[in-house]
């Protein structure tokens, strides 16, 4: 592949980052965007000079144009949605969190896995030049073993009941919106847990506002998250290990900055990134295409159904459930 073709599925704010994003990969194109309507369609392919503009989403997953869809709807379409591009024939980029639930997840992978198609969650900080020396200092021992986490990650929004943050028609709620990057930052760093408990304030709309979260690992190690709507946090995130701690600076899910403190060394490293951060999960998904790989080390399915499977028991704990979910 010269140029991996994109596909944008969704005509909204995050598709629109993406499609900025994509200036700073120069070995990708887009070649289409898909709308639920003729007028959106067009509107978003004349700001980003887009040759296909399609009126359905089923038009854009067909067209043959198309290498790849990066599939940035809400929460609560993503199944349908990444599905219908599989069924095409297409690799896929779906938006964060991977679905509503583990459920989906697991239909979702094992229908990519079947047709041997592409498929990775677009958690785009992880591929961030922080987020990759993160992990390099990590593995190298640079604080020891890791034994805890922290990280927060909340916001004030206004309410609004009929908004995709407050309304259980569409899966809202800070679990599924932000939470999922504080649980994510935990699973790259300590795996798999085999203990959550999670503490939610459900608002008027019955969707969580405010989460607490403790996980444990079999290794001992353990996380201690925060993730809100309704009230403003530090966004920093705190690595401990048995030698030393990294400090990553706020906001810590789209970080430039570190602090890593090793016995009486402290050392700051700043690690910039280029465009709005969206670009290097692009980059990493032509890579592995390009190497005929149906899936990210960086970002496996495996983990992404772990990680869902963690917020599916945060909302059980605290008897949220959506409307979507009461039906199946």
């Amino acid at each position: 592949m010269d140029k991996i073709a994109w596909g944008i599925l969704s005509t909204g704010r995050i598709a629109g980052k993406f499609a900025e994003a994509l200036a700073f990969v120069p070995d990708a194109e887009i070649a289409a965007v898909g709308s639920r309507s003729a007028e959106a369609a067009q509107a978003f392919g004349e700001k980003y000079h887009i040759p296909h503009r399609h009126a359905s989403y089923a038009a854009l997953a067909s067209d043959p144009a198309v290498d790849a869809i990066y599939v940035a709807t809400p929460h609560n379409f993503h199944y349908e949605n990444a599905r219908l591009c599989l069924e095409n024939g297409k690799a896929v980029l779906c938006e964060k969190p991977f679905t509503l639930n583990a459920p989906e997840a697991e239909e979702l992978i094992a229908f990519s896995r079947q047709k041997k198609l592409f498929l990775m969650e677009a958690m785009w900080t992880r591929y961030l030049p922080a987020a990759v020396k993160l992990r390099q200092l990590v593995d190298k021992g640079a604080i020891g073993e890791v034994r805890m986490v922290t990280a927060d990650l909340s916001f004030r929004a206004d309410f609004d009941p009929l908004s995709r943050l407050f309304n259980p028609e569409l899966a809202g709620g800070a679990l599924l919106d932000v939470g999922c990057y504080v649980v994510s930052f935990a699973s790259m760093l300590l795996g798999k847990p085999n203990h959550v408990t999670g503490l939610s304030q459900l608002g008027r709309t019955g969707v969580d506002e405010q989460s607490a979260i403790m996980l444990g690992y079999e290794n001992g190690g353990v996380a201690q998250l925060l993730t809100g709507l309704r009230a403003v946090s530090p966004r920093e995130a705190t690595v401990v290990g048995s030698q030393g701690w990294i400090r990553v600076h706020a906001p810590f899910h789209v970080p430039q900055r570190m602090t890593i403190q090793h016995g009486l060394d402290t050392q700051v490293l700043d690690l910039p990134y280029q465009g709005n951060g969206y670009n290097y999960e692009a980059v990493e998904v032509g890579a592995c295409l390009r190497a005929g790989q149906l899936e990210s080390k960086i970002m496996p399915l495996d983990e992404s159904l772990e990680i869902m499977r963690t917020l599916d028991t945060l909302r059980q704990q605290v008897g949220l459930r959506y409307p979507m979910e009461l039906h199946r």
